[in-house]
């Protein structure tokens, strides 16, 4: 009925906006970009992993050494997130820019790499944790899980059946945690 049509209005809509306009290329010369996220400020943040850096668009550094940063995002204060695949945890920014470790484990064991984050309204930080930055480190987690980290800082596994968890994000409603498995 109507619903339907409504919808696919709307679905046809935003699909011309988005294709209305230019490309313009905003910045190049990176090895491997990852992670893009805006900032409340307006500056467009990104990673560049095998650069170890947090980048500002155009090509400014926001952070290096990044710990090889992967995905990031933004918790309810507009302050960065970011998985941090080679120093194994995640970590938020401060406004003072210093940075508090908010997982680097679970259960007395390293995480492996943390790859991409979700950060939900209430404050609970969702990541994924597939081995692809050990390299030749030993990995002490017996899964690639999937970890929520409670607003306490406790860490806890929601997830431990998946071959590579690494893409991650929340439903509009936050009802739903999607996770792309690589494998």
């Amino acid at each position: 009925g109507m619903g339907a049509l409504a919808v696919l209005a709307v679905v046809v809509f935003a699909q011309a906006d988005l294709l209305a306009g230019e490309l313009e290329l905003v910045a190049e010369g990176f090895t491997f970009t990852e992670g893009p996220v805006w900032m409340p400020s307006g500056q467009l943040l990104f990673t560049d992993i095998p650069a170890d850096s947090i980048m500002e668009a155009p090509n400014d550094v926001f952070r290096k050494p990044s710990g090889k940063a992967n995905g990031l995002a933004l918790d309810a204060e507009g302050r960065l997130i970011a998985c941090e695949h080679w120093n194994r945890r995640v970590t938020r920014t401060e406004k003072d820019g210093s940075i508090t470790v908010h997982a680097d484990a679970y259960e007395g064991k390293k995480l492996n790499s943390p790859n991409d984050v979700a950060v939900r309204s209430d404050g609970v930080i969702f990541f994924t944790d597939p081995p692809y930055g050990l390299e030749d480190r030993e990995q002490e987690q017996p899964v690639q899980g999937v970890y929520a980290i409670l607003t306490d800082g406790t860490v806890k596994r929601v997830a431990d059946d998946f071959i590579k968890p690494n893409g991650i994000g929340l439903s509009p409603d936050e009802t739903t945690l999607y996770v792309a498995d690589t494998e």
